[in-house]
C-alpha cells in the first residue's frame, strides 16, 4: 500500500495552516498517502488515486487551476472526485444547475458585474433587504460580504462576477448544517454557528461547531444534491440552512477540498479511509 494515494496540498508558501489536516489524513490513511502541492505535483500517473483534499488557494488562481485540471484529465490521472466533477464544482454557479435539477437551494442570482443596480434588483427579486455577495469562485468566505441597503459595494468586488443571495436569518438562530458522505453513505453531521453579530461560521471568524444528528429534511436534501451531481462523489460535504418558510436550502455542495471534521465522526474518519480503499479496489 506504499504511497498509492496522492493528496494535493496548497502551493508552497501558502499562509494558512493546512498541516494539521494533512496529519489527520495521514493518521487514517497511513503510509498509503503522499502529499504534493497542487501547483507542481509532478507525475501523478503512478498513483492509484489522487485526491485534491488540501488544494487550498485554487480560488486565488482559477486559470492555473482549470489548466491543471485539463492537463490531469488529458494524462488520464485517476482522481476522486472525477475531474469533470471538480471542474463543475469550482464555480459556484453549479448551484443553478442543482436548482434546475429540482434541488432546493438558497435563492441565488449570478451577476457578471456587481453594481448597486444589481443589488437593488436582487433586493426586489428576493423581497429581502440584506444581501450576501460572494465570488463565484471562492473559499473560506474570501471576499464574502453582508450588504444592507445603503452600504457601498466593496471596492474589491465592484464590477466583479459575483453571486447574490438573501441573508438567511436561521444562520444566526439555528446554525448551518454540514453533512458528510463518504462512498455515498452518511458519516457524520455538524451544526456550525457564527460568533454573535457575524454571519460567517468559519472558525477564523469566531464560529464554532458541534456534532448533531441531522434532521430528516437535511438528510433528504443532501441526498438529493448528491444524486444531482455529475457523478456519484466519493466524498462530499453538503452545507445547508433553514429558509424563513421552514424548508431546508442547500448553500454549497463541496466536492473539491472541504474540511471534513473527522473529530466529530463517531469513527474518527475510518469510514472515509474505507471508502477510499474500496474505491481503489474497484478500479484495480
Amino acid at each position: 500500500l506504499m504511497s498509492e494515494i496522492c493528496i494535493l496540498t496548497p502551493y508552497p508558501g501558502y499562509k494558512e495552516n493546512w498541516r494539521d489536516d494533512a496529519e489527520d489524513f495521514k493518521a487514517i490513511l497511513g503510509d498509503a498517502a503522499t502529499f504534493r502541492p497542487w501547483t507542481d505535483p509532478g507525475d501523478l500517473v503512478s498513483f492509484a488515486l489522487t485526491l485534491p483534499l488540501l488544494a487550498w488557494g485554487y480560488q486565488r488562481d482559477p486559470a492555473r487551476w482549470y489548466t491543471a485540471l485539463d492537463q490531469w484529465e488529458a494524462s488520464g490521472i485517476r482522481f476522486a472526485n472525477p475531474i469533470a466533477t471538480l471542474r463543475w464544482n469550482t464555480d459556484k454557479d453549479y448551484l443553478l444547475d442543482l436548482e434546475a435539477a429540482g434541488v432546493a437551494i438558497v435563492p441565488t442570482i449570478e451577476t457578471h458585474a456587481l453594481t448597486r443596480i444589481a443589488l437593488e434588483e436582487a433586493r426586489l427579486a428576493f423581497d429581502c433587504e440584506t444581501l450576501i455577495v460572494k465570488p463565484a469562485i471562492s473559499g473560506g468566505a474570501d471576499r464574502t460580504f453582508r450588504l444592507a441597503p445603503g452600504d457601498p459595494v466593496p471596492f474589491d468586488v465592484l464590477e466583479r462576477e459575483m453571486l447574490i443571495q438573501p441573508i438567511m436569518p436561521a444562520i444566526a438562530e439555528e446554525g448551518e448544517y454540514s453533512l458528510f458522505h463518504f462512498g455515498g453513505r452518511l458519516s457524520h453531521a455538524i451544526l456550525k454557528s457564527p460568533a454573535a453579530g457575524d454571519f460567517r461560521v468559519q472558525s477564523q471568524f469566531g464560529g464554532h461547531e458541534r456534532a448533531v444528528t441531522p434532521p430528516a429534511d437535511a438528510l433528504a436534501l443532501a441526498e438529493a444534491a448528491l444524486s444531482a451531481a455529475p457523478a456519484p462523489p466519493l466524498y462530499a460535504r453538503s452545507d445547508m440552512v433553514r429558509a424563513p418558510d421552514g424548508s431546508m436550502r442547500l448553500m454549497e455542495l463541496e466536492l473539491i477540498e472541504p474540511s471534513l471534521f473527522f473529530g466529530f465522526a463517531a469513527d474518527k474518519g475510518r469510514g472515509f479511509a474505507d471508502a477510499v480503499f474500496a474505491h481503489i479496489a474497484t478500479q484495480a
